[in-house]
Order: structure tokens, then sequence, then C-alpha cells
């Protein structure tokens, strides 16, 4: 199957999902990968829509910061 055969199909695809229901696009949540600046772990925090920096501690070792 060449590329532009599988993007056709892809196409009419979606084109019938979207024709069988209604779709609804929400907006919630976004949802950041930080890393720990004193000891480099890991964290996964929820950041309301619009917003660009959030102030949280660490998981591992409790340091507060803001991410980037």
């Amino acid at each position: 199957m060449s590329k532009q055969s599988m993007r056709e199909e892809a196409e009419r695809l979606i084109r019938e999902a979207m024709a069988s229901k209604p779709l609804v696009v929400k907006q919630g949540h976004t949802r950041i990968e930080a890393v720990c600046g004193k000891c480099g772990a890991p964290n996964r925090i929820s950041a309301e829509k619009g917003a660009t920096r959030v102030k949280f501690a660490c998981k591992q070792c409790g340091h507060k910061q803001e991410t980037l």
C-alpha cells in the first residue's frame, strides 16, 4: 500500500466517522512533564488551560519550584 493510498484511506475513515455521529472536541487541562531542578526526578503536573507557568513541589524531595 502506497503512502498516497494510505492517506486517502485515512481521510475516508475520518469522513465516515464524523458523518456517523457528532464529534465534540473539548479543551481541558494540560499535563506537563517537568524535571526537578534539585534531584532530577520526573514530575507530572496538571495545568489549567492557558497557564504557562505552574508552581509545584517535587514528589521525591519536596523542593518547591515553578515549571518553565
